[in-house]
């Protein structure tokens, strides 16, 4: 029974990073070839620094993904807040309800209802261009704040509500008794849906690709070369994303474990 369980993880490990495994193999491969392995080279990480197109598109990515994780993560953070201090459970109850609809509902339809609600807008506005750099971030900001409120909302719940109450006893402004006393005691949820909303910002295509207009993200322009070729410098590019969040994740894990030992 043992031996099937190892097997049965062993294969799930197997196919969720076989794929990166060979990504990261063939990012160092001397040829262009995606069958054949002829030797270890730097060339395609060389020629990434000059690829101005695939790195405006990094630019655009990081830039996307830094700004909707900050926004969402503060909107979010007032929201989950807001939400805990509720004492109507019907109210409590069908808030929630809208909240997951964003991460239940399919990304083409989220997608698609963005799109025309930013082309409505623009044109009542008489904008030239109607999709841009705004809207991007906006939809991204959109379906980043219900993950960002689920990670933060647990963490509320498990806050003693009467931290808070003595605060304000000993002198302290609703204002600083929050940054003082709840804000510390839900940062890692604050930190995980921060890390959360960074990572689906980086990955996200669907909604992007609705809502970007010109402003073209790192996923659209790899799906545009998917229609010639992908160039192996795509590769680098993925391998060093993907062993930034890796590093990214580790040193997070490694803070909340040093943080729990502290706090025990």
């Amino acid at each position: 029974m043992k031996a099937l369980q190892r097997l049965y993880v062993a294969l799930i490990l197997i196919f969720l990073y076989a794929p990166v495994a060979v990504m990261v193999m063939f990012s160092f491969n001397s040829a262009e070839s995606v069958w054949i392995f002829e030797g270890f080279s730097l060339d395609w990480y060389k020629s990434l620094i000059f690829d101005e197109a695939m790195l405006t598109a990094l630019e655009h990515t990081l830039i996307i993904a830094v700004l909707s994780a900050l926004i969402s993560t503060v909107l979010g953070t007032a929201a989950a807040v807001g939400i805990n201090a509720l004492q109507n459970k019907l109210a409590k109850k069908a808030i929630m309800t809208v909240t997951n609809i964003p991460m239940m509902n399919a990304d083409i339809v989220t997608g698609i209802s963005l799109m025309l609600l930013f082309v409505f807008i623009g044109k009542f506005l008489g904008l030239n261009e109607s999709l841009g750099f705004i809207t991007v971030l906006i939809a991204h900001i959109t379906f980043n704040l219900p993950y960002v409120i689920l990670s933060v909302l647990p963490k509320l719940k498990q806050t003693d509500s009467h931290l808070p109450e003595a605060a304000l006893d000993l002198g302290c402004t609703p204002f600083k008794a929050f940054f003082k006393v709840v804000l510390p005691s839900i940062s890692t949820g604050i930190a995980t849906g921060m890390i959360m909303a960074f990572t689906l910002s980086l990955d996200d295509f669907v909604i992007s690709y609705f809502t970007c207009g010109h402003y073209q993200t790192l996923p659209i322009v790899i799906y545009n070369m998917t229609k010639k070729t992908v160039t192996p410098d795509t590769y680098a590019l993925s391998t060093i994303i993907f062993v930034s969040v890796f590093v990214l994740l580790v040193l997070y894990n490694a803070l909340q474990s040093k943080t729990d030992k502290r706090r025990a």
